[in-house]
């Protein structure tokens, strides 16, 4: 797993519109990179919505957020739409940059082998450093756990 003090692994993706974002180019003294399972299912929603609901606080304090999955850039745009999110989605549907960010792998769902993203988050300083770094985290109050530790 990523530590803090790693450098964080650089990507391009396709956002919700089929733009390609790079970490490079986020804005912001921090950017929260966080992997969620699947857009539009409960949990990844919360996480999403809690995102969209401190966004003021997020910019202010010039923190950039993205979420990443495996979902198909389509898919990425209704949920974007459908919860009003103020952020860019990205789509990995290889799982390459998830992996990188040691977030895809072989899990259990429903009794199921499959491949698919871990939730985790990663918040990556401008200079590229990971400063932090969330496992498995708590979908629920997850934005303002980090708020509360980037303060």
């Amino acid at each position: 797993m990523l530590e803090p003090g790693d450098d964080a692994p650089e990507f391009s993706l396709p956002n919700q519109n089929g733009e390609e974002v790079s970490l490079a180019a986020l804005p912001g003294e921090y950017t929260v990179v966080y992997f969620y399972p699947r857009a539009d299912t409960p949990g990844c929603t919360t996480q999403a919505c809690s995102f969209r609901d401190d966004w003021d606080t997020y910019e202010a304090a010039g923190i950039s957020v993205v979420g990443i999955s495996d979902d198909p850039v389509e898919d990425l745009a209704d949920f974007r739409e459908k919860y009003d999110l103020p952020f860019d989605l990205l789509s990995d549907e290889d799982g390459a940059v998830s992996a990188a960010y040691d977030s895809y792998g072989e899990k259990n769902v429903f009794g199921n082998e499959v491949m698919g993203v871990f939730r985790n988050t990663f918040v990556v300083d401008s200079e590229g450093e990971i400063v932090a770094v969330y496992e498995g985290v708590d979908p629920e109050n997850h934005a303002d756990e980090i708020l509360a530790d980037l303060d």
